[in-house]
């Protein structure tokens, strides 16, 4: 039997609230009642059997966001060609490296290489961005630029797997897992937790989505645009009667199983949940209601496809948080011949066709965002799982490196504008305010009104939580 703190529970099954609630079934009316409302109520302390304790999805403290989007840069931007920029590599290009070099992917280690781009200072901020991202670059003073990132692995699925789970081993709970678990879904027909596929799944899998240990119905739903963003939910209300006999049919099934599963629980609300979104679903890829200037504002009518593809993962990410979405995470297109953002070699065409696919539609969503007034409750996260070394790898590549890469965050609660953290003048290590991948977890679930060291799942004997035992809030980024 689990055990966890009182915020944050898991959900009950049926048998055991019945067990609970006897014949309090007015209060489950009025929990069922402020739910919809909005309305969350305080956990009593530890050990607390108020069944409205355990049931409500409450922050500790008061949230700044109410939704995450996460772009996932797979594959590793290089930082020095990016946001990080250094001028001592255009001095000393083509000459050996005077400083220690630790071992690297594939060790195959060659020359300083400056940046193929120019860094211009964009916004009252000042903010040095290279010439690979001129759309993001005007919203500069809405950023949180971090250039201190470090992350345990150099290797993309362990590093993925930290990235996504703070643990480097596969079959931990994803950080949009934990978020659903902690707090749900604001709207009923759809799941709390979706990643947005661009054509691309990253080293390590699906499992850097999942539910880990947690029960399954909080691992991420997988969606696309374009006509059918889900497998198997269909829009077709005639089938809606038989499809519910045969839910039901089901439920009593399972019913029957005395000792009822967490794992037969979670399937329940999955069908169930399924269910629901047979209506919302469809609607979401409906982009007809969106206006000309909209659709042209996230790259919807770009002449590269790739750049489509990712404007219409964007748009959907906005319309999926309009609508209650509490983590939605979006993934690199696919684009032939070049693998991800993983340049090791060929950089300067694989980081200008990368940066060419997602620069518009990302400026375009933080743009749209604002002018709704909802980035002001929204945290946009971009990053990658690592960066990418100040030597070239062969002639004209660039190996992994976690010892320091770039990554900013945007909307609810980040100060605009703000540069922190530094690396050496290669861009090669960090020197200044290291921030580790477990600080940022602990970081975004603060601006959800989550405390990282209190958001735990007891299982195998003993408390799990995002942050392990690690995690400081990055406070000098918060507005």
């Amino acid at each position: 039997m689990n055990r966890h703190k009182p915020l944050l529970n898991q959900h009950l099954s049926r048998r055991k609230m019945l067990e609970i609630c006897r014949c309090g079934f007015g209060s489950m009316a009025l929990m069922g009642l402020m739910g919809s409302l909005g309305v969350a109520c305080k956990p009593e302390g530890p050990g607390s059997g108020n069944i409205l304790s355990q049931l409500a999805h409450s922050p500790h403290h008061l949230p700044r966001a109410k939704n995450i989007v996460f772009l996932y840069m797979d594959g590793g931007v290089s930082q020095v060609d990016s946001f990080d920029p250094k001028p001592r590599l255009a001095k000393e290009n083509g000459q050996d490296p005077k400083f220690k070099i630790d071992a690297t992917q594939f060790n195959n280690n060659g020359k300083i290489l400056q940046s193929p781009w120019a860094f211009k200072r964009y916004g009252e901020s000042g903010m040095a961005v290279s010439e690979l991202f001129p759309h993001i670059a005007s919203c500069a003073d809405d950023l949180a630029l971090i250039r201190s990132m470090v992350s345990n692995f150099p290797e993309h699925t362990n590093a993925n797997y930290f990235l996504h789970t703070g643990s480097g081993l596969q079959g931990r709970p994803s950080m949009g897992a934990w978020i659903n678990y902690g707090l749900g879904s604001e709207n009923q027909n759809l799941p709390g937790y979706v990643v947005l596929d661009g054509g691309l799944v990253p080293p390590g899998g699906v499992d850097n989505f999942k539910n880990g240990f947690l029960p399954a119905d909080f691992q991420a739903s997988i969606m696309r645009t374009g006509s059918v963003p889900v497998a198997n939910i269909r829009s077709d209300h005639s089938l809606s009667p038989l499809q519910r006999k045969k839910l039901d049919f089901i439920q009593r099934m399972d019913e029957r199983d005395q000792e009822k599963s967490d794992e037969i629980e979670a399937a329940i609300r999955n069908y169930e949940l399924a269910y629901q979104m047979q209506s919302a679903v469809p609607e979401l890829t409906e982009f007809g209601s969106e206006s000309e200037a909209t659709r042209k504002l996230y790259g919807l009518y770009d002449d590269d496809p790739h750049t489509r593809n990712y404007g219409a993962q964007c748009l959907m990410a906005r319309r999926l948080v309009e609508r209650g979405v509490r983590f939605v995470e979006l993934t690199c297109p696919s684009l032939d011949g070049i693998d991800r953002w993983d340049q090791h070699h060929g950089l300067k065409d694989g980081h200008m066709r990368n940066a060419h696919a997602v620069d518009q539609p990302i400026a375009g969503l933080l743009k749209d965002l604002k002018s709704r007034g909802m980035l002001e409750e929204t945290l946009v996260v971009w990053t990658g799982e690592f960066g990418r070394t100040p030597f070239a790898q062969g002639a004209d590549g660039r190996d992994h490196n976690p010892s320091a890469f770039s990554m900013w965050m945007a909307g609810a609660g980040i100060k605009g504008g703000t540069i922190y953290g530094q690396t050496d003048e290669y861009g090669y290590r960090v020197v200044e305010n290291p921030v580790s991948i477990h600080d940022l977890h602990a970081t975004m679930l603060h601006l959800l009104g989550v405390d990282h060291k209190m958001l735990t799942y007891h299982f195998g004997g003993r408390d799990f939580r995002l942050t392990d035992v690690h995690g400081h809030i990055v406070r000098d980024i918060l507005s």
